[in-house]
């Protein structure tokens, strides 16, 4: 026994380093930010023993291996500069022009929206989200999915695993018995594993019959949606689209299905669309371990070092690196009508105590923070200018750049953009403005925490 314990005392701590080693060479093979290496290394170094399972098991980013192993999407990079008001990175889909959007501002009209599309739906429905609960509004859609099913409508229903973790295994049987299928995205448990529970499907699309869809930041709950006013549901955004840009949202649902179900599944053709009469001009850009590169992240950059007169932004949770808080202030100084709309309290409340030094540094640099009073406002948006703006299921933090599966929405039209702008108004009427200055003792803490913030 003395010898197995002098072993194991010898022989772990050992171990415990060179695994150490291993992984501290590994981790920084990735093109990481560089906050997100020191955040790493400082886990790995300081607490080995839990860092370095919690970098095998959360570390990963953008595995080839994965992304050769499922479907791609799109026509290729696109050379967007030929094209857009802006110098920008380009997109895996092509800027459509043919198009028609209509805000869905309120989550009672959303919902309505989402009811009257599946309503519709003659031969196809397919929803991709990362939260579907079990409440009065999930219990809803899922029981219209398993009627429309029954009558002989293709349903599928793509469900994140980490996200709707809680739905009752029931709730789903009527829809699958029914003919509809179901599959959830990346279980959280998958051999190998490495780094793959942290990469989850954020993306939220409806789209029926490949000619309409509802996309934005409303998951399929309570709290975002429903058919009654809720005084507790939170503040959110979501779109109506119709028109060519449908092929290219159908294009990435088919991807994401075909590795969650392990099924193989034939692109629709892109639709004409040029006699209905829609103008608006949209371009899908997806984001993820899926896509080569970080075009969502690099044209956002490049859409703050380009704008001139403004750059207003909504978003639940604010947590940048320092590249993406660096482009904001120096926009700010440059004159530019710098605001940043974020809720007074998220229900992220490490997000809210890493985000205050970001804010801060924004306010200092001539940017105007909001903070959103009456309760949790969960919307995205971003807005350039007066001719573009992105919006979609992404949030402002390194999670959604670098790590979630999210779909953008690039929109070119001044009219689109100025309703954007009435609906920010909106909110920011209903908030407060400015942070306040804080301690020695306070600023420590927001230091150790904004280091901490690439591992949120």
């Amino acid at each position: 026994m003395k010898t197995l314990a002098w072993i194991l005392i010898q022989l772990l701590p050992a171990l415990g380093f060179f695994l150490a080693l291993a992984l501290l060479v590994h981790q920084n093979k990735p093109r990481r930010s560089p906050s997100s290496t020191i955040a790493w290394l400082l886990a790995i170094v300081l607490v080995p023993w839990l860092g370095v399972p919690a970098y095998i098991f959360f570390g990963g980013r953008k595995s080839q291996k994965m992304i050769r192993g499922k479907r791609s999407f799109g026509i290729g990079a696109i050379d967007a500069t030929k094209h857009l008001p802006l110098q920008m990175t380009g997109s895996n889909f092509p800027i459509r022009s043919d198009n028609g959007i209509t805000l869905l501002q309120t989550g009672e009209e959303a919902f309505i929206a989402l009811n009257d599309l599946l309503e519709q739906a003659e031969t196809s429905i397919d929803i991709a989200t990362y939260i579907l609960s079990n409440d009065n509004t999930g219990a809803i859609v899922l029981a219209t999915l398993a009627r429309k099913a029954s009558e002989g409508v293709r349903v599928r229903l793509l469900l994140d695993a980490l996200g709707s973790f809680s739905i009752n295994k029931d709730a789903l049987s009527s829809l699958r018995s029914n003919g509809g299928q179901c599959a959830f995205f990346m279980p959280m448990i998958h051999l190998p594993f490495r780094g793959r529970a942290n990469l989850r499907n954020h993306r939220k699309i409806a789209i029926v019959d490949s000619r309409n869809a509802i996309l934005g930041g409303m998951n399929i709950a309570q709290e975002y949606m429903g058919p009654a006013i809720d005084d507790d549901r939170w503040q959110d955004l979501s779109f109506f689209l119709m028109g060519s840009a449908i092929a290219d949202l159908q294009s990435v649902f088919n991807s994401d299905w075909s590795f969650a179900a392990k099924q193989e599944v034939i692109d629709v053709k892109v639709v004409d669309f040029s006699n209905s009469h829609a103008i608006t001009t949209i371009q899908v850009v997806p984001s993820g371990p899926d896509v080569g590169g970080d075009q969502l992240y690099e044209n956002i950059l490049s859409m703050l070092f380009s704008a001139k007169q403004r750059v207003w932004i909504v978003t639940p949770y604010f947590v940048p690196d320092e590249m993406l808080i660096k482009a904001i202030c120096i926009a700010a100084k440059r004159g530019v009508d710098v605001r940043i709309l974020v809720p007074l309290a998220s229900n992220h409340r490490i997000a809210d105590l890493v985000r205050r030094s970001f804010l801060r540094q924004m306010q200092e640099s001539g940017a105007t923070v909001y903070k959103f009073t009456p309760g949790m406002m969960h919307g995205k948006a971003i807005l350039i200018d007066d001719g573009l703006a992105v919006v979609g299921s992404m949030n402002m933090d390194l999670r959604s750049f670098f790590l979630n599966y999210e779909i953008a929405l690039y929109i070119y039209d001044k009219n689109v953009v100025q309703k954007l702008d009435s609906w920010a108004r909106g909110l920011m009427k209903r908030s407060t403005t400015g942070v306040r200055t804080v301690g020695f003792a306070i600023e420590m803490i927001e230091g150790v925490a904004r280091l901490l913030a690439p591992l949120l």
